[in-house]
């Protein structure tokens, strides 16, 4: 292993051949695409999200079950309405007669009753026990949030799918960038032997002064795009390390692989997950409509009251059962016009998810041709490039000889650059492309990214 050192980045070049994976991966790129899923704030945040449903889904089906609560009441009066029962008035005379009778004072006289109907110093304490028996309602909530925990799991499914393209991407622009700083570092160095072979030729007086100027000229003219390849470098890595939430600084390695010749991927369509999202919400409008048209079913319950009630906290203990049984009649329509609504928003699924075939199916088509056109691109630079070094030797060698003169040097040397240059962009674009054609075919494989 050895450190190529830049401005404020520490590149780290990991020698020795990693074994071709499907598309052109690597176990390194493999880890550091499991680092990104594991730092993501928005993998993070989707993850709550489903956990945060899973307690909605468990909270739906125990509405199945009862529920008990205590609830009491005292209250204080004066005043208000009053109750006259004239009992006295009723029963007197007979009291009378039984005392005449029975030659006795048993049964002695009465007041009439004038009792205030509002209670004073009356409490009721109680337990309330409630169960639902039947609820068209509970049930279809119950589908719905399981609907609802399905569509959170692919959404995650899409976040880490979109995340590994971008890791890649951003991957690749960096490896593309430290390239080029290579090429023109390589090129400065013929430029300096160029330099060094003008300087014997002045000595010998076979060389006018100015043609060294221009060799320190060209020289310079590369230093400067060494830096600025330096700082691409730089933000490419700021980029990058950004993705994985980590140190800004952090070094990256690596893998040596990705200098070789790039491989055609064998990639395996698989159904997208944003098809399977539009489906599940499919599911949910059906369940919508079930949902509005369970509103029109009856509904029936049990509660079971226990407690106690009296004057003056005394003792009074109770229970009490009852069933409650509401049956939906009339309501002008409303429901009726809701259920309406639903199947609406269900056809408006089926169109957005025809749609949604038709846009996949243009994308991968799109990513495809472009990896074959940038594929194309790639071969033609590296018969471009074979042909431009040998060109620049040969003229090297004739310019040492005196027979060629500096501007054809200057030319091949000039050439030689751009067709490196070039062919390192067409090399990282085709990788660039082949993950971009990736992500459109949804052949990675988030379960075994290595896969």
């Amino acid at each position: 292993m050895h450190v190529r050192a830049f401005p404020g980045l520490a590149f780290a070049l990991i020698l020795g051949f990693c074994p071709a994976l499907q598309g052109q991966s690597s176990d390194l790129l493999t880890a550091y695409i499991q680092e990104a899923f594991q730092n993501s704030p928005k993998l993070r945040q989707s993850a709550i999200a489903f956990e945060r449903q899973k307690l909605a889904l468990e909270a739906s089906r125990r509405m199945f079950l009862p529920e008990a609560a205590f609830g009491t009441t005292y209250t204080l009066a004066e005043g208000g309405r009053n109750i006259e029962f004239p009992v006295g008035d009723l029963m007197n005379p007979v009291y009378s007669t039984l005392n005449v009778l029975t030659q006795s004072n048993s049964f002695p006289q009465i007041e009439n009753v004038n009792e205030q109907l509002l209670p004073s110093n009356f409490y009721d304490a109680r337990f309330r026990i409630r169960q639902p028996i039947l609820n068209a309602e509970i049930e279809v909530n119950k589908k719905i949030q399981g609907g609802q925990l399905e569509l959170k799991a692919i959404e995650a499914q899409i976040l880490k799918r979109e995340l590994a393209k971008e890791v890649k991407v951003a991957y690749f622009r960096y490896l593309q960038a430290a390239e080029l700083v290579e090429i023109y570092k390589r090129n400065k160095d013929l430029l300096l032997e160029q330099k060094r072979v003008n300087q014997s030729l002045l000595r010998n007086e076979k060389l006018i002064p100015s043609i060294l100027d221009r060799n320190q000229a060209e020289i310079a003219k590369l230093e400067s795009q060494i830096i600025q390849a330096q700082v691409n470098v730089q933000n490419a890595a700021l980029l990058f390390n950004y993705l994985l939430n980590r140190d800004p600084a952090a070094a990256i390695a690596v893998d040596s692989s990705f200098l070789l010749t790039p491989e055609s991927p064998e990639l395996k369509s698989l159904p997208r997950e944003e098809l399977a999202q539009l489906g599940e919400v499919r599911q949910l409008n059906q369940w919508l409509i079930e949902l509005e048209e369970a509103k029109r079913k009856p509904s029936l319950g049990a509660q079971l009251d226990l407690g106690s009630q009296n004057f003056d906290f005394k003792w009074g203990g109770y229970a009490m059962l009852g069933l409650s049984l509401e049956v939906p009649v009339w309501n002008a329509g409303r429901q009726k016009l809701k259920v309406q609504q639903a199947r609406l928003a269900a056809s408006l699924v089926e169109e957005d998810y025809v749609q949604l075939q038709q846009a996949i199916q243009l994308e991968s088509a799109l990513a495809r041709n472009a990896f074959t056109a940038e594929q194309a691109n790639w071969e033609s630079y590296n018969t471009q490039l074979v042909s431009a070094r040998k060109f620049y030797q040969d003229t090297f060698r004739r310019y040492k000889e005196g027979v060629a003169n500096f501007l054809e040097l200057l030319d091949a040397q000039t050439q030689l650059t751009t067709v490196e240059a070039q062919q390192t962009i067409s090399q990282y674009t085709l990788l660039i492309r082949q993950a971009e054609l990736e992500r459109a075919l949804a052949a990675f494989s988030l379960e075994n990214p290595s896969k």
